[in-house]
């Protein structure tokens, strides 16, 4: 390796993974794998404005002691982000942005959200002043020719390029780097010559301003075998066929996850330091995110009512009510309610609440007594309970539930057990054509930046990856539905893997080796099998946050409602 360079001196910084969903085929996994074997510390994410990936980026990377790099490629707008004229606001320009510590994680967050709420016209958006109100804690890359520098450089605009390089480095100082692409370098197996103009004139910029400039791959796929897969993924995005003319396509550009050794083969003898920036970048950065808090909202109450207090009194209110109906007054203090209880009632309760209480969840069951009891009391049906809740005698008392754990001797410790701490699983079902008023009557109590959401994300599994693919090579339909037949249905929900079918069943097996179509549709298949496919809003499932739910994970929009990813809020 050239100038004394290794493997762990160099960083992917620009990487977008199945997240930019129909864009990126890079799996976390395989990319985390692929980093440790070719002997790299680090690796960033930056994907087409989201942050989606993050959280399950961030813990893998973790695991296989990998410095992650967390940021996201956004699109800035060519105005204000709320400008949303069709003849001046479709153009927007790419813009990498990683966070350095927690500070620019939150301001990443920040922006993200607001992308995706304020600005979304066509993308997700944010513009300058944007950038000038969040920019603590966060480095920027100048992008790809789709960002403001290149694309003013592509068009021949270099007194703009510079003007533009000049603004980012008054408001970033020496967090702005001048990204050149790989794909640039006369060296490169798929050498672009509008890139390589490109490069040329990024690095006079650089020279001119005092600006480092590191070395990217904008990676989209793992490795360059992947690269078909991939246009047959953009394919599947777009709505077009692989051999039409004229369609969107990257097939001109290696976008796969070079290898170190290839990056510092090519740039290690002229330009070692666009290789030791990226590493100077990454040892910049360090985001902690902690996993092991129980995030729940204070519940609303009078002065020197504390939640231990309120649920008790609560409890014995009901403990009374379901257990001695004939003696109940809401006049009562919880002294007196004790005393109209049977020894084992009060015993199975003393013990539930010492529970609850230890393991901090006294809100918890506050929050969803009081959403169910204002459901219920407005005519909203919902279930009697089901799972492993029902063996609580405080849900029953609460009315949570309507099953009597003491009639059936339910256990409690399959609910909660207090020598393993975990979130209290209560399934409830609510009566669909009324759950938006549960859902509004939760946003009303505790905040519209409080409350959202759950997003999902939908994977192409075997049988659809074969359709889709086959689509997009033009296969007959008819043929397409036959393949995707033979494919065995899942067991249990469980998706058997497209590559372990072809080897073992054997009709299958004789298609693939007796069919070069179907060869060649299961080949691609296996490459885009378990790849988001799709993203959308969960049926029923809310998030109530202990303070605005950007701080604890960014925002999008869906259907006019503000939604998150569950897996970011454990965060």
């Amino acid at each position: 390796m050239e100038k004394g360079l290794t493997a762990q001196d160099y960083v992917h910084l620009h990487n977008h993974t199945e997240y930019s969903v129909l864009d990126g085929l890079t799996k976390i996994d395989p990319l985390i794998a692929f980093v440790k074997s070719e002997g790299m510390k680090s690796i960033a994410i930056t994907d087409h404005g989201t942050m989606s990936g993050v959280i399950d980026f961030y813990k893998a990377a973790k695991k296989n002691n990998i410095n992650p790099l967390i940021g996201i490629e956004t699109y800035v707008a060519s105005r204000k982000h709320t400008d949303k004229e069709v003849t001046k606001d479709k153009i927007r320009f790419h813009l990498v942005l990683i966070a350095m510590n927690n500070k620019g994680y939150q301001n990443l967050m920040k922006l993200s959200s607001i992308a995706n709420v304020e600005g979304f016209y066509y993308f997700p958006r944010i513009d300058h002043d944007l950038l000038d109100k969040y920019n603590e804690g966060l480095i920027c890359l100048s992008g790809c020719m789709g960002g403001e520098v290149g694309s003013a450089l592509k068009e021949g605009q270099y007194k703009q390029a510079l003007e533009i390089a000049k603004f980012y480095q008054n408001l970033f100082g020496d967090r702005y780097y001048l990204e050149v692409q790989d794909h640039g370098h006369p060296a490169n197996p798929m050498y672009n010559k509008e890139q390589g103009r490109i490069n040329k004139q990024v690095i006079k910029i650089a020279n001119e301003l005092n600006i480092k400039v590191v070395v990217t791959c904008d990676a989209h796929y793992l490795t360059h075998e992947d690269q078909e897969a991939h246009e047959v993924l953009l394919c599947v995005g777009t709505g077009n066929y692989l051999d039409q003319t004229n369609r969107m396509s990257l097939k001109d550009y290696p976008l796969h996850v070079t290898k170190p050794a290839d990056i510092i083969a090519r740039w290690g003898d002229q330009n070692p330091d666009y290789i030791y920036n990226t590493r100077e970048l990454s040892q910049r950065c360090k985001v902690e995110l902690e996993f092991d808090k129980i995030l729940i909202p204070k519940f609303d109450l009078p002065k020197g009512i504390t939640e231990k207090i309120q649920l008790s009194f609560e409890v014995y209110q009901g403990l009374v009510d379901r257990y001695n109906k004939s003696k109940f007054s809401t006049e009562l203090a919880e002294a007196d309610l004790k005393k109209l209880l049977p020894a084992n009632i009060l015993e199975r309760a003393e013990y539930e609440l010492g529970v609850i209480d230890r393991m901090g969840f006294n809100g918890y069951f506050l929050i969803i007594s009081d959403f169910v009891n204002w459901g219920k009391s407005n005519g909203i049906a919902f279930g009697p309970g089901r799972g492993s809740v029902a063996g609580s005698i405080i849900a029953y008392a609460l009315k949570i539930t309507e099953l009597d754990p003491i009639k059936y001797d339910l256990l409690f410790e399959r609910f909660l057990n207090p020598d393993r701490i975990s979130m209290p699983d209560i399934d409830i079902d609510i009566q669909d054509s009324r759950r938006d008023e549960v859902i509004q009557y939760c946003i009303a109590k505790y905040g519209t930046e409080r409350v959202a959401n759950i997003a999902t994300f939908g994977r192409m599994f075997a049988r659809n990856a074969v359709r889709d693919v086959s689509r997009v090579l033009e296969v007959p339909y008819a043929e397409a539905d036959r393949l995707a037949k033979m494919l065995p249905l899942p067991i249990q929900g469980r998706h058997r893997p497209l590559a372990d079918s072809i080897k073992d069943e054997p009709y299958l097996k004789e298609e693939y080796d007796s069919n070069p179509t179907s060869r060649r549709v299961l080949d691609l298949a296996v490459k885009l099998e378990g790849t988001v496919r799709s993203h959308g809003i969960h049926a029923a499932g809310i998030v109530i946050a202990p303070d605005d739910i950007v701080k604890f994970t960014p925002l999008e929009m869906a259907q006019l409602v503000p939604s998150i990813h569950l897996a970011q809020l454990k965060s």
